[in-house]
């Protein structure tokens, strides 16, 4: 399983001061929608999911969101929600509920570890790659120093302070295949997203590309169109070689 998020200072540095990774009702942050909060949509779908078992918890009670990487790629399972990601160890599984598709879709597939079908239905359907993983949802804290098996960055992170940051902590660090496009590329898609993000991805891009670090770097930007350039990025620039041999875990076997 794999916990996908993008790796900026601020947010490294708290989880160097936690040593925990954090669901949005904690952080108050998240790649996808901001609707962490009672009565939010976020709320809604946990309260619909697990019968009002986490209605009145504790924002550090509620379970942390992931997916189940069992397409095995080296990216991550959804790497829509960030360039870099958290590998867990088998044994967080134990703990781990899944759903099929995302819970925002109000799904009625469910399943744990030792029993699902979810594996088949995602591989029958045809969703965009995006949108292509089995969320998971992960009960109990997630300790850095014992839940996960490595921090898994974007070689474009290399030699930077997001690097040196990343190594505070207690996990070992690993790199995936990078992402990498071009606007050239990116200008043949502009109702994935819109235009406004394909002219805005123009005005970030350096020498005509992008990858996680420069986006990283465009400050004074509204943040929520960042995220649909990310998509842009995600989509169309991912790493051919994704495979992450044995990565999946023991449920896809």
């Amino acid at each position: 399983m794999t916990l996908n998020f993008h790796p900026s200072l601020p947010v490294l540095r708290k989880l160097v001061e936690d040593g925990c990774f954090h669901s949005q009702f904690v952080t108050g942050t998240s790649n996808g929608g901001l609707t962490a909060h009672p009565g939010g949509d976020r709320w809604r779908w946990e309260s619909r999911i697990f019968g009002g078992a986490y209605d009145h918890a504790p924002a550090d009670e509620r379970p942390v969101y992931g997916a189940l990487n069992f397409r095995r790629k080296s990216v991550g399972a959804a790497p829509r929600f960030g360039s870099a990601h958290f590998r867990l160890t088998e044994d967080v599984l134990a703990r781990t509920t899944f759903c099929y598709p995302d819970s925002h879709f109000e799904p009625s597939a469910f399943g744990v570890a030792s029993r699902m079908a979810l594996i088949a239905m995602a591989e029958a359907d045809d969703r965009d790659a995006l949108d292509d993983y089995i969320e998971a949802q992960v009960h109990g804290p997630v300790r850095l120093d014992r839940d996960v098996a490595a921090l898994v960055l974007d070689p474009s992170h290399r030699g930077t302070v997001v690097e040196a940051e990343a190594h505070r902590l207690p996990c070992p660090i690993e790199w995936h295949a990078g992402f990498r496009l071009t606007i050239d590329r990116l200008r043949r898609y502009p109702d994935y997203r819109g235009r406004e993000y394909v002219d805005l991805a123009a005005e970030i891009a350096v020498d005509g590309r992008l990858d996680p670090r420069i986006l990283g770097m465009a400050d004074g930007h509204d943040p929520q169109a960042l995220k649909k350039v990310w998509h842009y990025l995600a989509r169309f620039g991912s790493p051919r070689e994704e495979s992450v041999p044995g990565s999946a875990g023991p449920c896809c076997s």
